[in-house]
């Protein structure tokens, strides 16, 4: 649980910083984006654990 707060907070002074900078968030700016990157970490860790041991 600790891990996943620090990655949030993380997260937040990120684009805290990037808004500050005027950066684009280098972020998917949509649903279907945020869902593919979903997605890649859900097939990566299926064959992490079904094939590579």
């Amino acid at each position: 649980m600790n891990e996943l707060i620090m990655s949030t907070v993380t997260g937040f002074a990120v684009g805290v910083l990037f808004a500050k900078l005027k950066l684009p968030v280098p972020a998917p700016s949509n649903l279907a984006g945020v869902l593919g990157i979903v997605g890649l970490f859900l097939g990566y860790y299926l064959a992490e654990r079904l094939w590579i041991r």
